[in-house]
């Protein structure tokens, strides 16, 4: 890779290309691109980055062009409506992805390892044209996308880490009031009530805290597989119905698989405890807005047969929410709106063990007979 670059001159390419509309699910290699879209007004989240590839298609449609923003881990949740929507129907979507753990995976975080190493080739195995960018390449590159989009075929503009500029970010003014949650405080308060029971950590800062705050053989930090903790979480709790379990999760990855929700309502676990950090951005990849400012959680956990259910936002309530939660009769849903605290970022739970390490030590727990009292 040579040179950089520009997140504006970049934006004004693709708007050359014909696009119009933005969607995708952050990553902070694209923030810079992500924030002038954003600051333009046509960019609009999506939950997932299969979700996003549709409705880009639906603009495409529609005679509104669009680009979806996201990264390689997201690649196989865009496989689906790119085999079997957008190749079959011939829709010419423009897909913008980060390539992360290419080309070396040790310089990049382990759960990118192996999607770092396959991208390119499972694109080309389902002869899915792409660029792969440098700092000299854009005009291009941009090129191709249009002979591909002539031929009415997706074309993906492939990104390594840090070829995009950047941009700075804006303060959203949001310190820390005395009595406003912060995902510091709710963590820490969460860590110091567990006792024997096991944690499923989501991806992101929210798996950094819970490592940071206590590490401990009953947590098992799920860095990568986005919106998938709840799931690690139901799984365990109907193996093991007699230990508690506990998923710390974020709005974000919560609305990835939000149907995952309907199937903990419908399996009336009673040890199952869902806790989800509402901090209303994508922390981890430069605070970009979730849509979760729409969203009542607490009447969605009701709908969707949590049997227990309970929401907070002030400090003051926090240990009694919190002890609330961990004592209820489950499936427990206990959402708890917090603050951005983007400035406090701890290393990751793989800078200290393998993911291998992490995954024997907690099965190792998750398997031992509790002791009677």
């Amino acid at each position: 890779m040579t040179g950089q670059i520009a997140a504006a001159d970049f934006c004004l390419a693709l708007r050359a290309h014909g696009v119009r509309r933005a969607t995708g699910v952050p990553c902070g290699h694209l923030a810079g691109l992500w924030r002038l879209f954003e600051a333009a007004g046509i960019l609009v989240p999506a939950a997932s980055e299969g979700a996003a590839l549709a409705m880009a298609a639906g603009w495409e449609l529609a005679g509104e062009p669009g680009v979806v923003l996201c990264q390689n881990s997201g690649l196989g949740n865009l496989i689906n409506p790119l085999t079997s929507l957008l190749m079959p129907y011939r829709i010419p979507v423009l897909v913008v992805m980060t390539l992360r753990g290419w080309p070396d995976p040790a310089a990049d975080e382990p759960q990118h390892a192996v999607m770092g190493t396959c991208t390119t080739k499972l694109l080309d195995a389902l002869n899915v044209g792409y660029a792969v960018l440098d700092g000299e390449n854009l005009a291009q590159s941009m090129a191709s996308a249009a002979r591909s989009r002539q031929r009415r075929r997706p074309f993906f503009l492939l990104a390594p880490m840090r070829v995009i500029g950047s941009r700075p970010h804006k303060d959203d003014g949001s310190a820390a009031a005395a009595d406003a949650l912060t995902r510091p405080r709710v963590v820490a308060a969460l860590m110091a009530a567990l006792t024997d029971e096991l944690l499923v950590s989501t991806t992101g800062f929210l798996s950094r805290q819970a490592h940071h705050e206590c590490d401990r053989p009953g947590n098992f930090y799920m860095q990568g597989s986005m919106g998938h903790a709840a799931a690690i979480g139901l799984g365990l709790a109907t193996a093991a119905p007699s230990r508690r379990t506990v998923v710390l999760d974020g709005d974000g990855a919560f609305l990835m698989h939000l149907g995952t929700g309907a199937t903990i309502g419908a399996s009336s676990m009673e040890s199952l405890v869902h806790v989800v950090i509402d901090n209303g951005c994508y922390e981890s990849t430069g605070c970009q807005p979730s849509t979760s400012r729409t969203v009542d959680f607490a009447a969605i956990g009701r709908a969707l047969g949590y049997r227990t259910v309970s929401r907070a936002d002030t400090r003051s309530a926090l240990p009694t929410i919190i002890t609330a939660a961990l004592q209820g009769s489950g499936p427990v849903l206990c959402v708890l709106r917090v603050l951005p605290t983007p400035d406090e970022v701890h290393p990751r739970a793989t800078a200290s063990a393998s993911p291998a390490d992490i995954s024997r030590r907690f099965s190792a727990e998750a398997t031992r007979k509790l002791s009677l009292p």
